[in-house]
């Protein structure tokens, strides 16, 4: 598997394609990332949800919350989210990357990854309430996880990504429909980690 280098001294982006994908580091510095998650992983209502996979129910393997604005449900692995309200911190994490998206976004999907057992398996972001070519805003605090991406048709066609404590990394393009990505598990220790993803909802 190619790796792709990213780390915010050195600034490397080598073969990132950049039709799909927006990556910066330290977008919220080093003490926002951690006054935030902090803040998060204390006073957020997390859930497990039960997804279906492979035909049956099982427990995510990481914590989860639905915020969003009225109305905007979202209905994924079969089962249906309602959006809790927004609330300051995220607005201000949602105001600082509409700039860079480009966009403005009604929704965002809290995952919380407690150690190197939580993951997210090989998906797409593809969801009919997601429309055409979705965009898709990730924002991550806490410890660095790979982020893998493998080409649908193609497997042999993949790369990863360091998600590092407090970047930005946009979906965009046709990355949903043509590609997968996963957070796998992972033998060495890890610590916390809070994710955001920010969608629209149609």
């Amino acid at each position: 598997m190619e790796q792709l280098s990213f780390f915010a001294e050195a600034g490397k982006r080598n073969g990132l394609p950049t039709d799909l994908l927006d990556y910066r580091p330290e977008v919220f510095t080093a003490a926002e990332s951690e006054q935030l998650m902090r803040k998060f992983i204390a006073e957020m209502p997390w859930q497990q949800k039960l997804i279906k996979m492979y035909d049956k129910k099982v427990l995510t393997p990481r914590l989860t919350i639905w915020i969003g604005d009225t109305g905007k449900d979202y209905t994924y692995s079969g089962e249906k989210h309602n959006p809790l309200p927004w609330t300051k911190e995220l607005l201000m994490i949602k105001n600082r990357i509409e700039p860079l998206a480009g966009t403005t976004f009604n929704s965002v999907l809290l995952n919380y990854y407690r150690d190197g057992n939580d993951s997210v398996a090989w998906h797409s972001d593809n969801e009919n309430s997601l429309g055409e070519h979705p965009v898709v805003a990730s924002v991550t605090f806490g410890q660095v996880r790979i982020f893998d991406i493998r080409n649908k048709k193609d497997h042999s066609l993949k790369f990863s990504v360091k998600l590092e404590n407090g970047s930005y990394l946009l979906m965009k393009g046709g990355l949903q429909e043509n590609w997968e990505h996963r957070i796998a598990k992972s033998t060495k220790p890890m610590k916390p980690r809070v994710n955001l993803t920010f969608r629209i909802i149609k």
